[in-house]
């Protein structure tokens, strides 16, 4: 349903890994009807790349030239769900253990973050826009109409990844999401290069005890609360600022 009052704002949701701002996100983004971006799947694409060339992080102008070879394509809703490398559909790959266990050290390229940043800012520049990641608000888009910090303890994460996967919820692989969502919580929180932290103008939503519609309805309620405040005073924010 395309929203009816005013101008289309540009919304960034960031949170920890598997805190839900992906699929929330595209989620919210489709009820309101608006483009959703998940920008982790670039930095998932990239570091999928990365290891099927085999290129370390310790090289990384060769990790950046490979930016230009990843492409995000949308799904039938148009979403940008799909990651594609010389036309083929590579969007299973880019989420499997490997990634998940290197994804924060390539991620951590300042080199990289730059050939990203441009690409991100250029997609939300004409609005109506969910765009989903770890420094959206605080890096990206800090001139975003609303900034959403979605909150989740690593435990609660941690079991939604499990079932996602359709692992054994006590097994060894289970407990090998628990620490590396942890691992990579300590990386995101401590690298220099763009950490991941709340925005100080953010509206944090806790998710712990929520279903999933219940998180995307406060997430819906909240863009259609910025749309009623834009159109009372409608001076654009300057998102990509």
């Amino acid at each position: 349903m395309e929203p009816t009052i005013g101008r289309r704002l540009v919304v960034a949701i960031d949170g920890p890994g598997s805190s839900g701002k992906s699929s929330v996100g595209a989620a919210a983004a489709l009820q309101v009807g608006y483009r959703f971006c998940d920008t982790g799947l670039l930095y998932r694409a990239v570091t999928w790349l990365a290891l099927a060339r085999d290129v370390s992080p310790a090289f990384p102008h060769m990790v950046r030239g490979l930016v230009d070879e990843v492409e995000l394509a949308p799904d039938e809703v148009g979403r940008l769900a799909h990651v594609r490398v010389d036309g083929i559909d590579h969007t299973s790959d880019v989420r499997g253990p490997d990634v998940d266990t290197a994804v924060s050290a390539y991620s951590a390229i300042p080199e990289l973050r730059l050939a990203l940043l441009d690409r991100q800012r250029q997609l939300a520049s004409d609005g109506g826009i969910v765009m989903a990641g770890r420094d959206i608000g605080t890096v990206v888009l800090p001139g975003a109409d609303l900034k959403i910090f979605l909150e989740a303890s690593v435990e609660e994460r941690a079991r939604r990844r499990t079932e996602e996967r359709r692992l054994d919820p006590n097994g060894p692989e289970a407990a090998a999401i628990l620490e590396a969502l942890r691992r990579r919580d300590e990386l995101d929180s401590t690298r220099a290069v763009a950490p991941l932290k709340v925005a100080d103008d953010a509206r944090i939503i806790s998710t712990d005890g929520n279903t999933f519609d219940e998180t995307v309805d406060a997430v819906v309620n909240a863009i259609r609360d910025a749309e009623s405040r834009q159109a009372a005073d409608p001076e654009p924010s300057g998102a990509t600022a």
